[in-house]
Formats: structure tokens, sequence, C-alpha cells
């Protein structure tokens, strides 16, 4: 039970040892659970040949078996070159290198949808938004 004086603190700003903290009691809580904390951080960086700038690219995770693919953005001066799919194959061959079978990963409607069931991601939910016509779409795909 949480004491009366604990302070509970609503914040918008991104605070890495706040984020550092969560994890470590969360893979501690998986090793006494499942008797085995793997998760660790998959990223896919698309980077400028010359300036060594990050153009784009994937950040995700995975964890006991499953890939997460959180963020995945290219400018548009990159998309339509196939660069996407072979950053998205990317991801998905180190997820299968770290022993994922499946990952999951939402998207919003007006996004990419129809990139990711063109790649094998098959949608299993969608949440609509307060503003009309536009929902979360949750994809998976088998790895």
């Amino acid at each position: 039970m949480a004491s009366q004086r604990n302070v509970i603190v609503v914040s918008d700003q991104e605070d890495a040892e706040f984020e550092k903290s969560l994890g470590n009691g969360l893979d501690d809580f998986n090793r006494q659970m499942a008797g085995v904390s793997d998760r660790r951080p998959l990223c896919v960086m698309v980077k400028d040949p010359d300036s060594g700038d990050t153009l784009g690219g994937i950040v995700g995770r995975t964890s006991l078996g499953l890939a997460f693919l959180d963020l995945f953005h290219l400018p548009e001066s990159l998309r339509g070159s196939g660069l996407g799919t072979t950053i998205l194959a990317a991801f998905e061959a180190e997820a299968r290198e770290r022993g994922c079978r499946s990952a999951v990963l939402y998207t919003i409607s007006f996004q990419a949808p129809g990139f990711y069931e063109k790649n094998g991601w098959v949608r299993f939910g969608e949440i609509a938004s307060e503003q009309e016509g536009i929902s979360r779409i949750f994809m998976s795909k088998r790895l």
C-alpha cells in the first residue's frame, strides 16, 4: 500500500534517469518471474554518407521473444525508393537473430498501415481517436 507521504508527479518532460530506473526495475521483476531479462534496444539508422547525420530509421526494442517497433520515420525525400522496406527488413532480421518470433507495432490510419501490410504485417486491432476518420491501428508479424 502506498504511503501517504508519496508524491505523484505528472510531467511532459523526458527523463532518461527515470526511464532507466523503470527499466531496471522491470528487468529485475522479469528476471524473478521468467528467469530471464533480455530487454534490449533495437535501432536501425539511416545516415547521410557525407555528414554522418541521422536522416531517419527505426527505434524499438526486443524482450522475451517479442520485438516492439516504437518509432519509424523517413523524410519525404527518402520515401518511395524501397529504403523503408530495407530498413524494416533489417529490424526484423535483427529481431530474429535475438530469438524473437513475433513483432508488434501501432501506426496511425493516415501514416503507413498499407506499407506494413505490404511487408507482411497483419492488423489485430484498431482504436478510433476523437478526430473523425483517424485511428490507431495495431499490427503484428510472425518473424
